[in-house]
């Protein structure tokens, strides 16, 4: 895809002492009392900020934070804790900017962070009036917020459409270099692990890749209501009946390609979801009424790890079981594990995943870790992102200076 990329323009000279506003992800996991709890996004963040600085910029970042309201200032959805740690980060003050919309002053050589866009009244209905005037603040925009592509909001969307640059920073185009990597021209065998509480949320995804992969591995209540499909029992497991049709059409569909969906031979039940509940192993055929199916067995487990192992390009999004309880965690830790020793080109993606390989720390054994969730997967099926289309837009109208 023919887009313009921040790096273009630092190498052409033309950032020095430019306004540049970068449209950040910055929606890090906060605890009960409020404190950043992981600050991966925050990290990823700062490679485009720190480029601009370096080439003299005067940069304005911004983010959401959470769900706010629109109009409706909460002390839990701002940004000041981010900007707090991203000053840490970075080793400079970086002072947070309330009520930005018409002015927000910056110097070059300086950071400051906007206040959590999505309080903007008309940021999520991409208001047009409100968008100009993000644009009007900066001289170069920068998209650098991969979880937000799948979105069309003033943020992402309207202020690349009016600003007078708009391009792609480091880390949206790494994702856009990462995927179209897998979706181009994969090494085969194509393995996707596309795992999570329910069917009809990925229904569209399975369906797409289920054209296109040599496996595809389900988890988690996705692999549950494919276990009804194949007519196993599955007891009080988390499961969408309604959606079994749909399910047998996947495994029809891989079934025509000389394909499969591996169905699990034998899973880990306990008779409650509970972090200290009973783990049994049984055979995937002898699942009781009263049981709950929280993990696959260790059968299965070794069997899609040598598929793991045997790819040549792998897709990974969703943990298997429920991990977060060591008992049930067993089958997730064991398909990470083979995700990192494969030799395969491998590309995560999820919040649940991202938490699955912090758990395991395999970080350093995944080729590609996208920031993105909804994104992600949107892009996995084939569809055009706002963000993309935009910033492809705006590369083919020629604005570049």
């Amino acid at each position: 895809m023919n887009v313009l990329r921040f790096a273009d323009l630092v190498n052409a000279g033309k950032v020095k002492g430019k306004r540049v506003f970068i449209r950040a992800d910055l929606n890090v996991p906060m605890d009960a009392g409020g404190r950043i709890v992981e600050d991966t996004r925050i990290r990823a963040s700062l490679p485009c900020i720190q480029q601009a600085l370096d080439a003299g910029a005067a940069v304005l970042v911004t983010s959401h934070l959470g769900r706010p309201v629109e109009g409706e200032f909460k002390s839990k959805d701002s940004l000041l804790l981010v900007a707090q740690r991203m000053a840490e980060l970075l080793g400079r003050e970086i002072p947070l900017l309330t009520n930005w919309i018409d002015r927000a002053e910056v110097e070059v050589g300086q950071v400051v962070m906007l206040e959590n866009c999505r309080l903007n009244l008309g940021e999520k209905s991409n208001d047009s009036t409100l968008a100009r005037k993000m644009a009007a603040l900066c001289d170069i925009f920068v998209h650098d917020a991969f979880g937000t592509a799948h979105r069309a909001e003033a943020s992402t969307y309207g202020i690349a459409q009016y600003a007078p640059i708009a391009c792609a920073g480091p880390l949206l185009a790494a994702e856009m270099d990462a995927i179209h990597k897998v979706l181009a021209n994969p090494k085969r065998p194509l393995v996707a692990i596309v795992a999570g509480s329910k069917v009809s949320t990925k229904l569209t995804i399975l369906q797409s890749l289920a054209k296109n992969v040599d496996q595809l591995i389900v988890g988690g209540g996705i692999a549950n209501t494919f276990m009804l499909a194949a007519g196993l029992p599955i007891g009080k497991s988390l499961a969408e009946p309604s959606v079994v049709a749909e399910a047998q059409a996947v495994i029809e569909t891989m079934r025509a390609r000389g394909a499969g969906v591996p169905i699990p031979m034998d899973v880990v039940t306990a008779k409650r979801f509970s972090i200290d509940a009973h783990a049994t192993v049984k055979a995937a055929s002898a699942v009781m009424e009263d049981d709950l199916i929280l993990d696959i067995g260790p059968e299965t487990a070794a069997q899609l790890a040598r598929q793991i192992m045997a790819a040549g390009t792998i897709v990974w999004n969703g943990p298997v079981g429920v991990f977060e309880f060591d008992a049930f965690s067993r089958g997730t830790e064991t398909v990470a594990n083979a995700v990192a020793n494969s030799q395969a080109f491998s590309i995560a993606g999820g919040g649940d995943t991202l938490a699955a390989i912090a758990k395991y720390g395999i970080e350093n054994s995944i080729d590609y870790i996208s920031t993105g969730g909804g994104a992600f997967l949107e892009v996995l099926e084939r569809k055009t992102l706002p963000a993309f289309e935009i910033l492809s837009r705006r590369a083919a109208e020629g604005h570049t200076a």
